[in-house]
């Protein structure tokens, strides 16, 4: 199976995405297993959407990579708004972020 290795997080402003990557040994290829997209506001984040490959779902790699996320932005100072439903269960589960998460517009 292909789920060896490290899970690196990149982030590309420019696209305003996160992307996880498993780096894998010497011998074998970096694979991008997923991505967080978002829109970046002047004083938070919007999280629209996270997806994670099939052939790699239920690994863990989701939460890692929200959870990355999340405390990449708590750093900026900035406040979350959780329209990914998944992001939005990751917050519930984990209480200590729910401080930077903003309700979502109905």
């Amino acid at each position: 199976m292909a789920d060896v290795g490290t899970l690196r997080i990149d982030h590309s402003p420019a696209q305003e995405r996160y992307e996880a990557i498993l780096v894998s040994d010497a011998f074998g290829e970096d694979e991008v297993v997923g991505y967080l997209d978002y829109v970046s506001e002047p004083y938070q984040i919007v999280l629209t959407h996270t997806v994670v490959r099939e052939h790699y779902s239920g690994h863990g790699y989701a939460g890692q990579l929200v959870r990355y996320v999340l405390e990449d932005i708590r750093a900026s100072g900035k406040q979350v708004v959780p329209v990914c439903s998944y992001v939005q269960r990751f917050i519930a589960l984990h209480p200590e972020f729910a401080d930077m998460a903003v309700p979502v517009p109905q």
